[in-house]
This record gives structure tokens, sequence and C-alpha cells, in this order.
């Protein structure tokens, strides 16, 4: 059983999944720094120098003790985060689809089938007929 695990776990396609795993990790991590640092202050600039991932609705404000500390925090609906995660979304799409894009371009495409020629029967055939004649 030890055996068949290791066979498992040695194939191309277990391998191949976990680079795949590790790399979209990472490849989330820039995204995320992409649109957290540098996309949605642009964004935030021509919509007027709003910051979306403060933009929140209060259900419940926060507790504060008489001395500043917070005994409870605020309870919000914080749509800006979810406004920023919604632009991650497609950014990521699209990164996504370019890669696909290029790995498909860059898949060498099948060699044409060679056109089919007579059989070793037909060849037979006319070579019998041809006797015959």
């Amino acid at each position: 059983m030890l055996k068949e695990f290791k066979n498992f776990i040695m194939t191309g396609n277990v391998i191949d999944f976990a680079v795949a795993v590790i790399m979209a990790t990472a490849l989330g991590l820039v995204i995320n720094g992409f649109v957290g640092d540098i996309i949605m202050p642009i964004v935030g600039h021509f919509a007027g120098g709003i910051d979306f991932a403060t933009m929140a609705i209060e259900l419940d404000p926060a507790v504060v003790t008489a001395d500043g500390t917070i005994t409870t925090p605020a309870n919000a609906i914080r749509y800006g985060a979810w406004i920023n995660t919604i632009i991650n979304l497609i950014i990521v799409g699209f990164v996504m689809f370019l890669m696909v894009k290029a790995y498909n371009k860059s898949k060498a495409p099948e060699p044409d089938a060679a056109p089919a020629g007579p059989t070793a029967e037909e060849l037979l055939i006319e070579i019998r007929d041809a006797l015959r004649k």
C-alpha cells in the first residue's frame, strides 16, 4: 500500500497540481498587492479621493472606555473591501485568461494527418486487375 501511494504521489499530475497551487497562491498575493497598492489608490483618486478599503456601513458603533481603549469593535458592513475583492477577481480572471491564451499559443500544433493512400488490399486488387489485362 505504501508503494502504491508513492507511485500515486510521484506521478506527473500530482506534482503538476502541487506546483500550480503554489504558483496560484503566489500569484494571488502579487495581484492583491497590485490591486490594493496601485489600482485602488488610482480608482479612489478619480472617484474623488475615496479610500474604498475604509468604506463601511456601521451597524453598531465601537464601545470605547473612558481611557480610550476599545472593548468591543464596531460591527459594520465593509462594502469597500468587497469592492476591492471584486476588482481583484476581475484582474485575476484577466491574468489567468492571458496565461491560458499564451499557453495555448505556445503548444505545438499537431501535424496534419498524411493523406490516406490506397490500402494494401486495394494495391493487390490493382495489381491483379493489371495482370489480367
